[in-house]
């Protein structure tokens, strides 16, 4: 797939609107606790500013359903950015109107202006043709970055190229769909797919279109549960999600009609309840104890699937082993993220949780590629073509 690329374009003394995906964790300070997407959208904010552009950020933060929510304003990501640069973002109050223009207005080449929460106004989930047009008189040129996002037809994505005619993907979307299209059109064999996480009806479109492509799939979380009580196997009082058994059901079909390797844990960490005081034990075998919850993957499983990992040309892995953020059973989803990190295949890591996992465990800088968009990645890979992604097209 060919782009239209910042690379080798000459934005001096334009006013360039990039659209990056700030969407990051903030705790009940509004102090960031994840700053990866932040980090992510550098390379693209620097670039710009050594040409001595002006650089208009604009982003999402959670879903504050078309109004202003103070806990989901972007203030503290211009703070946090600041400090990044080591240069002031100067930060509009809002992403249009005259606040906008004020500070846009106001700014000269080499600054930097961070624009208030898009979803403050309901124009951007619209993509309202007139919002659309605001956004646009900001701005001469359009880059878009937010890869996290190119799956959704909004204002900022999709509308608000109708009116600047000068666009662009920056360097971090070049890179996912670098990254992801080496996953569709020619992986290296063994082709190794670890899905984990909460829900096969997310994944199924992504696991139907990559079952030519793979050699072998693992497991957990409560896709591994969902998937052996579709073997009608014990799962105790585990979270299924029942209404996928069927669809679970068909991949076991197209599986072993194609004669892949298909794995669920050999074994399981459970608990009387997800909690750090619980009471857990490890499973002998694969299924759960009736009134048990299984809350991670075992040692078993986990010497199974590192062999997996390590006969492995290529991965890529989308959802945790259990539940991670419980200290007592992030046992198994650490040790895969070691196993990956270490393994010399191409690996490519898609969704917040699993890269959080790999953030973790300190493995983050041994990972071939990691995805700043959970979505968006799996859309990518159920060869959905992104709206996003698709206006960018050469």
């Amino acid at each position: 797939m060919e782009l239209l690329t910042i690379q080798g374009k000459d934005y001096s003394g334009k006013r360039v609107f990039v659209r990056a995906d700030f969407n990051v964790p903030l705790d009940k300070d509004q102090h960031i606790t994840d700053d990866t997407r932040i980090r992510a959208s550098l390379e693209t904010i620097n670039f710009l500013l050594n040409q001595k552009a002006t650089v208009i950020l604009a982003s999402h933060l959670g879903r504050p359903k078309g109004k202003p929510e103070p806990s989901m304003s972007l203030s503290p990501v211009a703070r946090h950015l600041s400090a990044l640069i080591g240069k002031q973002v100067l930060f509009a109050n809002d992403c249009i109107g005259q606040e906008a223009k004020k500070i846009v207005n106001s700014a000269v080449a080499g600054d930097i202006v961070l624009l208030e929460n898009l979803r403050f106004h309901p124009g951007e989930e619209e993509n309202d043709e007139a919002f659309s047009k605001e956004l646009a008189e900001l701005a001469d040129c359009y880059v878009n970055d937010a890869f996290g996002s190119s799956h959704r037809a909004h204002a900022s994505i999709v509308g608000i190229t109708n009116f600047l005619q000068d666009k662009a993907a920056g360097f971090l979307i070049e890179k996912e769909v670098k990254a992801l299209s080496r996953l569709l059109e020619n992986p290296e064999r063994p082709f190794l797919l670890i899905v984990g996480g909460a829900k096969v009806s997310d994944k199924i479109g992504m696991l139907r279109n990559l079952l030519d492509k793979v050699d072998t799939v693992i497991t957990g979380g409560v896709m591994a549960y969902t998937f052996i009580r579709a073997n009608n196997w014990e799962t105790g009082n585990s979270k299924v999600e029942y209404d996928s058994i069927p669809l679970a059901k068909e991949i076991y079909r197209e599986i072993r009609k194609r004669h892949l390797e298909f794995h669920t844990p050999l074994d399981h960490v459970v608990a009387d309840k997800i909690a750090e005081d619980a009471h857990y034990f490890t499973t002998e075998r694969g299924t759960v104890p009736i009134g048990w919850i299984g809350v991670d993957i075992g040692p078993q499983a986990v010497w199974e699937y590192t062999d997996c990992i390590k006969r492995a040309k290529t991965i890529f892995w989308n959802g945790p082993m259990g539940v991670f953020e419980i200290e007592p059973f992030a046992k198994g989803t650490i040790e895969i993220a070691k196993a990956v990190a270490e393994s010399d295949a191409f690996t490519v890591i898609g969704g917040g949780d699993s890269i959080a996992a790999v953030n973790k465990a300190g493995f983050a800088d041994k990972i071939s590629h990691m995805c700043t968009g959970g979505g968006a990645s799996l859309e990518f890979l159920e060869g959905k073509g992104l709206p996003g992604i698709d206006i960018l097209k050469k």
